[in-house]
């Protein structure tokens, strides 16, 4: 069985890479989500005028891998507490996003930023939203595995 997460931790293309090395992650799809424009492409999304943050869409086997694994990759591939922003990247669509299908996934995602706050890690307050899974828009085709193809190893931001 196979079930879907969202994260949106600005660039898609690192946050891809990140989550591409997880064992028991089957597939992982740059796009967009948390917007209102239908079906939106990558230009759409850089003007700020869609809601759409830049995301990935983690397809997973709960049996090899769980929801607070996958939490804690997204957690340590970006820093959430820079609101709109993710190193030279700057923008709404950059925004740190959670966005959950299942009321369990809303409960660890919380459970995970209120630990991540009380570790002290940040000394900013962590601005991730944490919201409902909205419709999911795949990124064009140049966006997918955009790292890997360009020989790219790690990530694109810090």
């Amino acid at each position: 069985m196979t079930e879907k997460a969202i994260f949106g931790a600005g660039c898609f293309w690192g946050v891809e890479a990140a989550f591409r090395n997880v064992k028991g992650v089957s597939e992982v799809i740059s796009g967009y989500s948390g917007g209102h424009f239908k079906n939106p492409g990558y230009h759409d999304v850089c003007t700020g005028k869609t809601g759409h943050a830049e995301v990935v869409q983690v397809k997973y086997d709960p049996s090899q891998v769980d929801y607070d694994t996958l939490l804690h990759v997204f957690w340590d591939c970006h820093n959430p507490t820079t609101r709109n922003r993710q190193g030279p990247d700057v923008g709404t669509q950059y925004r740190s996003a959670i966005f959950f299908y299942t009321p369990e996934q809303e409960a660890a995602a919380k459970a995970s930023r209120e630990k991540l706050e009380q570790s002290g890690r940040w000394r900013e307050p962590i601005v991730t939203e944490i919201s409902p899974a909205a419709e999911f828009y795949p990124a064009e085709e140049y966006h997918q595995r955009y790292l890997e193809k360009r020989g790219v190893t790690g990530h694109c931001h810090t």
